[in-house]
């Protein structure tokens, strides 16, 4: 008995678990939403039948991959981003703002959690504090970034240096803190929440340290453009949104 070539290839998608169509959609981005987006892939891939390969770096070094060319479907990058709409390595259209995160302090779990309501408060709280540990800005830490402007902005860069502690990224910095080499911890909210022995005291205050935002673009190189709109979409919609709170995040634009 003769099998058509449509049936032939029905049973092979069928027996493989793959459907017909499906893509593999690789995706850069940094740390800080790192926690969000693996929380939300396996129901986007049981939604469209897609997979994602995604990696995570610096903010800084996430802008330095897509300036490349580095081979990926979906980047999710940090404003201001010329460098990467001027890379063309980018549908420029296909801007999609995902998420705001704040910069925030952390303490060892179980500790008092001081106040930081305000520029004066946060100004008192690092003065008084004996060492913090926070992501490094010369590793393109975006949170490492914000937190040295803050401190300019505070007018303590120069008090603070003795007290300061670096770490290779957000989460690294929460180590340090959990396991007591510092006093407090700073890096976004976001990576705070998802590290043990660590609790958020809460976001700094918003004109010493702006949220920063965080966009998803479709490639210019994408293997699956619709595919990878596909994912962009699932990203900002209203079903992704209650996942960037549960991790500290804000959903949408600044």
């Amino acid at each position: 008995m003769r099998i058509s070539l449509v049936a032939a290839l029905a049973f092979l998608t069928a027996w493989s678990g793959s459907p017909a169509g499906a893509a593999e959609i690789t995706l850069i981005a940094p740390g800080g939403i790192r926690a969000v987006i693996e929380q939300l892939i396996p129901d986007f891939e049981a939604k469209t039948g897609h997979t994602v390969k995604a990696t995570f770096g610096s903010g800084k070094g996430t802008h330095a991959q897509v300036a490349r060319g580095d081979a990926f479907d979906v980047p999710v990058v940090q404003p201001p981003y010329d460098d990467v709409i001027a890379s063309g390595h980018v549908v420029t259209s296909s801007a999609t703002p995902l998420a705001t995160v704040s910069v925030g302090i952390a303490v060892r779990a179980g500790a008092p959690k001081p106040d930081i309501s305000s520029d004066d408060a946060v100004r008192r709280v690092l003065l008084a504090a004996n060492s913090l540990a926070y992501p490094n800005p010369a590793l393109g830490a975006a949170a490492g970034v914000s937190f040295e402007a803050t401190l300019q902005k505070l007018g303590i860069a120069e008090a603070m240096k003795p007290k300061l502690r670096l770490a290779a990224r957000g989460a690294g910095a929460m180590a340090m803190l959990a396991k007591g080499e510092t006093e407090l911890g700073v890096t976004f909210v976001s990576e705070i929440v998802t590290e043990p022995g660590v609790e958020a005291v809460g976001p700094l205050p918003r004109d010493v340290s702006p949220p920063t935002g965080l966009v998803a673009f479709v490639s210019a190189q994408a293997k699956d453009p619709d595919a990878a709109k596909a994912l962009v979409s699932f990203l900002s919609s209203p079903e992704a949104a209650p996942v960037y709170r549960t991790h500290g995040m804000e959903p949408g634009g600044p």
